[in-house]
């Protein structure tokens, strides 16, 4: 039986982790062979899948975060929850993950074939991914849809292929207007830190508000707390080092790697404009739409790092959706950030209401009161000193 996920059931993927999914590489499928235990990770590094992962085959060498995030891929191509693929059992016991089903095999089968694909005719470039034939169907479509020639062409914010308009205005307005809509020069260079509480509503929190608090130092510092009684929900962000504690998970502390690390940095210079603004070595310029709205798009570009689309939007100037990517062994997913309900803080227009969108779920933050330019310490962004568990 094939289970489609609802939105609600979809966000369910993101209540457990998956102790047993892919392998990639160019080697055929194979029944997994006996192995001696995987090396522990060296002091300060990330856990790699396999040390924390029951029956991961082929699928290793690669951190816990970005494993995860692979995940997020397969379960968006298809938009299937846990038990679209994996054994019944797992809704009681989580280690039913390692157990392997038809699904998984084929599954296995594919990522095999879709790697060779890219290879041979692609240079090694992920340019088919999951997503390119099953666009949200377990079973890729044969036969064009007629409905889809003859509709109403609709922008997808989220895709990863990007056109500039030679229409557009320079990126140098584009970012000047940001800035003035935004406060201006001299009251954005005043902001330097600042501390919100609010609420949080998320799939963690069975789609309840929580109380919520943050406290944010430019250009690339945070910590937030999203309070849910027993074991409460952190993330911490601090330069080269980020990630987020989950208590009610296998492995509550992951910790961010890669584009996701770099993606972190990049979402905290968002509250402060004129960081985001010079936070690129180049930017292409087109149009876009959030919310039946017309944005202008900024997609700033750093060598060897995801692009990150900015839009703007086309009457206020302010930023209210950025879309970057997490790079995966199958292809790049997207994470979507909105902004809205913009109200003074200190002569800056800040968003009061955030809303964090990814494969694995979402996040709704509602802000109640923003304190400006607070006092704060380095400890603050530290990684927690929290507990910290494996499947094995």
């Amino acid at each position: 039986m094939t289970f489609r996920a609802s939105r609600r059931a979809f966000a369910v993927i993101a209540t457990l982790l998956f102790v047993s999914l892919l392998g990639v590489g160019f080697e055929a499928a194979q029944a997994p062979k006996p192995a001696a235990p995987a090396p522990a990770a060296a002091p300060g590094q990330p856990p790699m899948a396999e040390n924390v992962y029951l029956n991961v085959q082929v699928l290793k060498g690669i951190p816990v975060d970005q494993f995860n995030d692979a995940m997020g891929m397969f379960a968006s191509a298809l938009l299937l929850d846990c038990v679209g693929c994996h054994d019944g059992r797992i809704t009681a016991d989580t280690k039913a993950f390692a157990l392997s089903t038809p699904r998984i095999e084929r599954a296995r089968q594919m990522v095999v074939m879709m790697n060779n694909i890219n290879r041979l005719y692609f240079g090694g470039q992920r340019r088919v991914t999951c997503f390119t034939c099953h666009a949200g169907d377990p079973t890729p479509e044969q036969s064009p849809s007629l409905r889809l020639q003859y509709s109403e062409l609709i922008t997808d914010t989220t895709s990863f292929e990007f056109f500039p308009d030679i229409a557009a205005p320079p990126v140098e307005k584009v970012l000047a207007r940001y800035i003035e809509a935004s406060g201006g020069a001299k009251a954005l260079a005043s902001l330097r830190t600042f501390s919100a509480t609010g609420t949080y509503l998320g799939f963690e929190t069975s789609d309840t508000d929580v109380p919520f608090e943050a406290v944010v130092r430019a250009p690339e510092q945070r910590a937030e707390k999203a309070e849910t009684g027993a074991n409460d929900l952190l993330w911490y962000f601090n330069g080269n080092n980020a990630g987020r504690y989950h208590p009610d998970t296998p492995i509550p502390l992951i910790q961010f790697t890669g584009w996701s690390l770099i993606g972190s940095k990049i979402d905290t210079k968002s509250f402060f404009p004129a960081e985001l603004a010079k936070a690129f070595q180049t930017f292409q310029v087109g149009y876009g739409d959030v919310e039946g709205k017309e944005t202008i798009v900024a997609r700033g570009i750093n060598k060897g790092e995801s692009p990150v689309n900015l839009h703007f939007d086309s009457e206020t100037g302010l930023l209210v959706r950025m879309v970057r990517w997490v790079d995966t062994i199958a292809g790049p997913v997207p994470v979507q950030i909105d902004y809205a309900d913009f109200r003074d803080v200190a002569g800056v227009k800040m968003p009061f209401a955030w809303t964090r969108t990814w494969t694995n779920g979402q996040g709704i933050i509602k802000i109640k009161d923003i304190r400006p330019n607070v006092q704060v310490n380095d400890a603050q962004f530290a990684r927690p000193n929290v507990p910290t568990t494996s499947l094995r």
